[in-house]
């Protein structure tokens, strides 16, 4: 990873490696319990997922974002392309037999989102030499799913590579990793999380509205302060994955660990304040 401080003079290239999801949200006053049934309103559809979701937030912090993923062959396959492209993404798939990995996904009133998944994750492979040629030379790119070899591929072709744990296939086969992004209160996310620790750089855990800490592997550690929300919470979807994004764009830029956490936090409090994860997105023009 770069040691600079400095921010480069123009924008970074970025790009995601990981999944998608077609999701359908829905409100609910609270998430039914065992037996119970809720009402659901307002709802509607978009493609989603960790992969998605970081594309989109990096595509409006960057002008612009390459999604490497795989999709099914079937309707919520091609809306997502379309769907995405309106969102600023270029999205470079590979196309399989499966059905593209749908969710459900209930908000209640206090925000919180509730996810169940339908089908199999998806996960890239990045064996076309065009999708690896597209992402030689990257300044930043995320990843958030995909095989070991499509992992091997995005370090040797990005200057800054973070990933999530719930990349787990693909981490811990010696692939170094410049940061790892998890949640500190996601007992899945935190159990995967410690055995790539050793191969990277910064481990970055965030934990809601107390804001986060890090530590670097040659041990210094540190917090950084929560960003309050500009506006109401509304839905708590995206967050994390905006979060991520942020820190991608802000590594990839050059800028100082902690100029980049605090770019992250304020993408994910952003994304608190609105409807689905694409309503509010920290943009060029908030920077």
């Amino acid at each position: 990873m770069c040691e600079t401080a400095a921010v480069l003079s123009s924008r970074p290239s970025v790009a995601v490696v990981g999944h998608v999801e077609w999701v359908e949200f829905a409100r609910v006053a609270h998430v039914p319990g065992a037996g119970e049934v809720a009402h659901a309103f307002d709802s509607f559809e978009e493609p989603a997922g960790g992969g998605a979701v970081a594309a989109v937030q990096l595509a409006r912090l960057a002008g612009g974002a390459v999604l490497f993923t795989t999709l099914g062959d079937d309707e919520h396959g091609r809306r997502s392309v379309l769907r995405l492209a309106e969102l600023g993404v270029e999205v470079r798939a590979s196309i399989q037999a499966a059905p593209t990995r749908r969710a459900l996904t209930l908000v209640d009133d206090a925000g919180e989102r509730t996810i169940t998944t339908f089908g199999a994750r998806l996960e890239p492979t990045l064996e076309d030499r065009e999708d690896r040629r597209r992402l030689a030379a990257m300044d930043g790119t995320y990843f958030t799913a995909g095989e070991a070899s499509a992992l091997e591929s995005a370090r040797a072709a990005s200057r800054v590579l973070v990933a999530s744990p719930r990349a787990r296939a693909a981490l811990g086969h010696g692939v170094e990793i410049d940061a790892l992004v998890l949640s500190g209160e996601d007992e899945i996310e935190l159990a995967a999380s410690h055995e790539f620790e050793a191969a990277t750089e910064i481990v970055v855990w965030t934990e809601g509205a107390r804001g986060g800490r890090y530590r670097q592997r040659s041990g210094e550690s540190g917090r950084w302060e929560p960003v309050t929300p500009p506006g109401a919470i509304v839905d708590s979807y995206g967050c994390g994955d905006s979060f991520a994004a942020g820190l991608t764009y802000g590594l990839g830029s050059g800028m100082a660990l902690d100029d980049a956490l605090t770019l992250a936090a304020r993408c994910g409090a952003v994304c608190l304040t609105g409807r689905g994860p694409y309503e509010r997105q920290l943009s060029a023009a908030d920077l």
